[in-house]
């Protein structure tokens, strides 16, 4: 994970066709207004009727408490800085209906010539704002204010007894992978892989970003219930199937840089979801290589891809970017397919517009048939 950039058009239209070439594509019909990827094949579960648990399955997260309206937000900065910035974020949760609370790393400016390089505070000043925000009896939910670098340094400062006894929606993803995978294994309760204000929001992201984020946190979607994607053609069947397991992962080169640590990924019966930014084919594949060396894939039910962009450097010619798309789709090949699980590549998740959220830790069934991913749990409580 190295810049934030998007995947140029082109390059994102050859990964799709590179993506394509990779397996047996069968039509996918486009969403209908209740978050539908086309009509149910035979024998799948009906709209709206929770899935049953599959045998053996591995248990999903403990559910949050729904982010009720006119609830209290804390916006903080677990990673880098984003210059003036956090106004702008306030005003936005404001217009909303929401009662948003500034945390000092929020209100932190840059450092050096490459904020992105530098944590918005010291690792005890950001550690204060994360057990401040959980233990707010008034927060109803967290949402960071952008990515960048730092969230790793917080991980050994945590008080994780204090997060384990006030669960709340957490919402971040790129390097706030490292508090997700974090909170996976020593709170247990669900938390979100989605849109940040600064690098998301603020930015008037295309739907469903913002309206799927609601729908998750305010409970609006349940136990049975598929996860909307808006552009079905991108979505590619590497391999075909139907697998359940709780959703786990999130950005590569987090997931990788935690391994060997307290905090690795657990994959054991788990559908295991990527993405990844500003990392070229063979870094990507070295990453997970490291994954499979270390027995992480062979423990997983499906794989889903979601979105790995500027993986080309911007002084690329198109011929490089499209070499390096399908250099990609044959690292992804070589590695996943010969699991033998469900791999759905093409979700609109992570470093892309739209970026759609994703319940970290909740039991989901992934149908990489049909192209889609269903709620098997409610991922909050009333």
């Amino acid at each position: 994970m190295q810049r934030r950039h998007l995947l140029r058009p082109p390059a994102a239209l050859a990964l799709a066709t590179a993506l394509s070439a990779c397996g047996q594509r069968p039509p996918l019909q486009p969403a209908s207004g209740a978050g539908l990827p086309g009509p149910a094949p035979a024998g799948a579960p009906r709209p709206g009727r929770p899935p049953a648990q599959a045998a053996g399955a591995t248990p999903g997260a403990r559910p949050v408490p729904a982010l009720r309206p006119g609830a209290v937000v804390a916006v903080l900065a677990p990673a880098s800085p984003a210059a003036g910035q956090a106004q702008a974020a306030a005003q936005w949760l404001t217009a909303r209906g929401f009662v948003p609370r500034l945390h000092a790393s929020a209100l932190q400016q840059p450092q050096g010539l490459d904020g992105h390089e530098f944590p918005a505070a010291g690792d005890a000043e950001r550690a204060h704002d994360l057990h401040a925000a959980f233990a707010d009896p008034e927060v109803g939910a967290i949402v960071c204010l952008r990515g960048g670098y730092g969230s790793a340094q917080l991980l050994a400062r945590l008080d994780w007894e204090l997060l384990r006894r006030h669960p709340k929606p957490f919402v971040g993803y790129s390097d706030i992978t490292a508090l997700h995978l974090a909170l996976a294994r020593e709170a247990g309760f669900v938390t979100f892989h989605g849109p940040m204000l600064a690098s998301d929001l603020l930015r008037e992201p295309p739907e469903p970003t913002e309206s799927l984020l609601g729908s998750l946190l305010q409970g609006r979607l349940g136990a049975g219930d598929w996860l909307p994607h808006p552009e079905p053609a991108s979505l590619v069947p590497l391999r075909g199937g139907v697998a359940q397991g709780p959703l786990v992962g999130g950005n590569l080169a987090l997931i990788s840089a935690l391994m060997g640590t307290r905090w690795e990924v657990a994959t054991q019966g788990s559908i295991l979801f990527i993405e990844d930014v500003g990392e070229a084919p063979y870094k990507i594949d070295r990453m997970l290589l490291q994954l499979q060396l270390a027995g992480k894939l062979e423990q997983v039910r499906g794989v889903l891809v979601g979105d790995f962009s500027d993986i080309s450097a911007d002084t690329s010619t198109p011929g490089r970017r499209e070499a390096d798309a399908r250099r990609l789709a044959q690292v992804l090949r070589e590695r996943l397919l010969p699991l033998g699980v469900p791999v759905l590549a093409g979700w609109k998740s992570g470093h892309c517009r739209p970026n759609l959220t994703l319940p970290l830790g909740a039991l989901v069934t992934l149908d990489a048939d049909r192209g889609g991913l269903q709620l098997a749990q409610g991922v909050t409580t009333a």
